[in-house]
This record gives structure tokens, C-alpha cells and sequence, in this order.
């Protein structure tokens, strides 16, 4: 068995446990579709600090610039980085998946208002601290973001790139693309963005950033049993934080 082999398998459980997460079943409704999305919005952005970390480690975006020694690993970074800040909408507009993500909240009707202020106080401190001292989120969004940031402090790149790999937005099961679809159907709501952003997003998760996520782990963990045991720890912790982050989004649409 391989240390992939056994990083997979000792998460499943907590894998399998939040793809059956109860939430999805419950959203029968607009209204508890956009309780979910003005909640799971912040998950969206708070996924792309988690790449843009990866990159900065593993590339080089400095001036002047000097070759980086993760030569293989900077590759996929950069990959996957073109993917998730410059994807196309149905359109074929250049397009964030967070901005795909946004547009799909403002077709449905969600509030933007909360996430909108969050994004402008981050690109005015340019601190994730700051911004969370000025904008009050609540505790179980704050909990599941400073989880993330935590792991990014760490500066360990096997970390970052194990919460990265193993708390993505492939966690989110096909059932629920299902339910959107028929919400569209049963109750007139448009949900053309927000299926295209799943099926979009699930679709190059699935066939090219799992792949080569998993790559850049074995790269980075190389032989190192420390590294290995610390990538499984870190995995598992993703996992539960998205597990609370949806037990909290269960309370609020029931």
C-alpha cells in the first residue's frame, strides 16, 4: 500500500460522513438554497488562500525573479492556480471560480452583502486578521477560516497542500447538483450560475486537480514518515472543520 493509499484511507470514514452530511436533504426550498450559499461562499474564498499560499511556496512570483527548486510541484501549482483564478463562465468570460460563485448567489437572490464588505476590507488591510477583528462573521464561519490560516502560518507546504487536496469542493457529492436542479424545476428558481459553477468546478476537481493534487503530495512528503503521519493529521482536521462548517449551516436553515 502506498502513503497515498494510506492517507485515503485513513480519512475515509470522515470523508464518507460529510458526503452524507444530512444538510443536502434538507434543502428543499430558495430559501434554505440561499441560507447555504450566503454560508458556503466563505468556504469558496477562503479555498483560494490555500492555492494562492501553495503558489507563492512552490513558485516564484518575486522581483526580480530567481528559479524555484519545486520544479514539479510549482508546475501543478500553477496549473491548477490558472484553473480556479482565470476559468471561463458559461459565456466564455475569464472568470474566479469565487466570482462564478458570486454570480450564481446573485442570480438565486442571495444577500452579497456580508462577503462583498469582507472582500473589500481584505484587499484594503491585506490582512486576514484585521478583517476578521472589523468584520463580524459568524463564529462558525470565523472557526472553519482560521482553521485554514493556521495551516497557511505553518509555512509547511505538505500541510497546505493536504488541506488543500483533501477539502476541496469535490467533497460536495453529485446529489446536490441534483437537488439544485430540481429545486430549478419544481420551484421556477434560477440556478443556471450556480450549476454550471458545480458541474464546472466538480468536473476539473475530479479529472485534473485530484490527480495532480495527490501528485504534489507524494512530492512533497517524499520519504518522510514525519510528513506522512502530519499530512493525514491535517487531513482529517480539514474534513471536521467542514463537518462543523455544515452542522452550523444544518441549525441555521432548519
Amino acid at each position: 500500500m502506498t502513503n497515498i493509499q494510506k492517507l485515503e484511507n485513513s480519512i475515509s470514514i470522515t470523508r464518507s460522513k460529510l458526503i452524507s452530511h444530512p444538510v443536502y436533504n434538507q434543502l428543499d426550498s430558495k430559501e434554505k438554497l440561499i441560507s447555504f450559499m450566503e454560508i458556503h461562499v466563505f468556504a469558496v474564498w477562503d479555498f483560494m488562500s490555500l492555492i494562492k499560499a501553495l503558489q507563492r511556496n512552490l513558485t516564484c512570483v518575486d522581483v526580480p525573479w530567481v528559479p524555484n527548486s519545486n520544479n514539479f510541484s510549482g508546475r501543478l501549482v500553477n496549473e491548477i492556480v490558472l484553473a480556479e483564478e482565470s476559468d471561463v463562465d458559461s459565456n466564455n468570460n475569464p472568470k474566479s471560480h469565487f466570482e462564478l460563485y458570486l454570480e450564481s448567489m446573485k442570480e438565486i437572490g442571495a444577500d452579497l452583502t456580508l462577503i462583498n464588505k469582507f472582500v473589500r476590507k481584505i484587499r484594503l488591510n491585506k490582512s486576514y486578521d484585521k478583517t476578521t477583528n472589523e468584520i463580524k462573521v459568524p463564529r462558525a464561519i470565523k472557526e472553519f477560516m482560521d482553521f485554514t490560516f493556521e495551516i497557511i502560518k505553518t509555512n509547511k507546504d505538505h500541510l497546505i497542500a493536504s488541506v488543500f487536496t483533501f477539502g476541496r469542493e469535490d467533497l460536495i457529492p453529485d446529489m446536490f447538483i441534483e437537488i439544485v436542479k430540481k429545486l430549478s424545476i419544481e420551484k421556477d428558481i434560477k440556478t443556471e450560475s450556480l450549476i454550471y459553477y458545480l458541474e464546472r468546478h466538480i468536473e476539473i476537481d475530479s479529472d485534473k486537480h485530484g490527480p495532480m493534487a495527490l501528485k504534489m503530495i507524494h512530492e512533497l512528503c517524499g520519504n518522510d514518515d514525519d510528513k506522512w503521519n502530519e499530512a493525514i493529521i491535517a487531513s482529517e482536521l480539514a474534513l471536521e472543520m467542514r463537518i462543523k462548517l455544515w452542522d452550523y449551516i444544518s441549525q441555521e436553515i432548519n
